[in-house]
């Protein structure tokens, strides 16, 4: 008797596929909200050699970033004002993204392209551009850090896996995704990147992200010319994709400009090694399931 009860429960319970047993509410399907367009007009460009992971920017510098250099650009005028470099070979050879804040740049550092996948956060001192602090996140299953920025009163971080040799073998890019930390990098929660966005950019992941001052999630993946616009999901595990928006900049690490009003986001374009900044279109946030960070 035990075991044809068991047997019932487990067929209601299960998900339903085809036509829905006689007494059952009809459900409805769920609509995704229409994906919206638009183009960032870049308003100006910085010739920096260094632009070839990412950027970061205060209110008077901006400082471009390829893997263990970090220049220092005036923001007027464009002039080199100095650089951090670390030995070749030494402990930090792939700083991915950096942020700065209060005379300070953090940034995340990983050991790509090798495996087993670690990770670590850096800081640097902005007036000296010397290293000044490291808090080694090791070896972690989400991946290897891209990201990483204020949230609440902890972090919100995204991590990369890889489809090809560069990957763990195991896990492919689907698996790259966003999490929550608290203040001390102990996990709170997280987000799966939806499907289409994904596809998109296998077989690689989010190479940048970062909140918008609409709250929105936005990412920037390793090579397209294009940036995804997220909304953090009413309920379940997986953001909702709200907009594309073509952009000047062929993937990797971007940062919003805090330091004025506005739409204003800094990105790189790796090819040419330079720095751009860009005005972002608005985006509408008009689907019931939709929220924003």
């Amino acid at each position: 008797m035990r075991a044809i009860s068991l047997a019932l429960i487990m067929a209601l319970t299960a998900p339903m596929a085809g036509a829905q047993p006689a007494g059952f509410p009809k459900l409805e399907a769920w609509e995704p909200p229409v994906v919206q367009t638009g183009t960032a007009k870049m308003v100006r460009e910085y010739q920096a050699p260094e632009a070839r992971q990412g950027v970061a920017v205060d209110g008077k510098y901006v400082y471009a970033i390829v893997n263990s250099i970090i220049g220092k650009y005036d923001k007027t005028s464009g002039e080199l004002i100095a650089r951090w470099m670390s030995p070749r070979h030494g402990p930090i050879r792939h700083i991915n993204s950096c942020y700065a804040a209060k005379n300070e740049l953090w940034c995340a550092n990983s050991n790509f392209p090798e495996v087993p996948m670690g990770s670590s956060i850096e800081v640097f001192d902005t007036r000296t551009m010397t290293h000044k602090h490291s808090h080694s996140l090791g070896l972690l299953d989400e991946g290897s850090l891209t990201f990483f920025e204020p949230y609440g009163k902890g972090f919100i971080a995204g991590f990369a896996h890889y489809d090809d040799k560069i990957g763990t073998g195991y896990k492919n890019s689907r698996y790259g995704s966003v999490f929550t930390y608290d203040a001390q990098w102990r996990r709170t929660g997280g987000w799966l990147i939806p499907e289409a966005v994904q596809t998109r950019m296998a077989p690689h992941a989010a190479s940048g992200g970062g909140i918008g001052p609409d709250g929105l999630l936005y990412l920037l993946g390793h090579d397209r010319t294009e940036i995804y616009v997220l909304a953090k999901p009413r309920l379940g595990p997986v953001m909702i994709h709200l907009a594309t928006i073509d952009i000047a900049a062929e993937g990797q690490a971007f940062v919003w400009d805090r330091s004025v009003k506005g739409r204003r986001l800094y990105a790189i374009s790796r090819p040419n090694g330079v720095i751009r900044a860009f005005d972002i279109p608005e985006v509408h946030l008009d689907h019931p399931d939709a929220k924003r960070f």
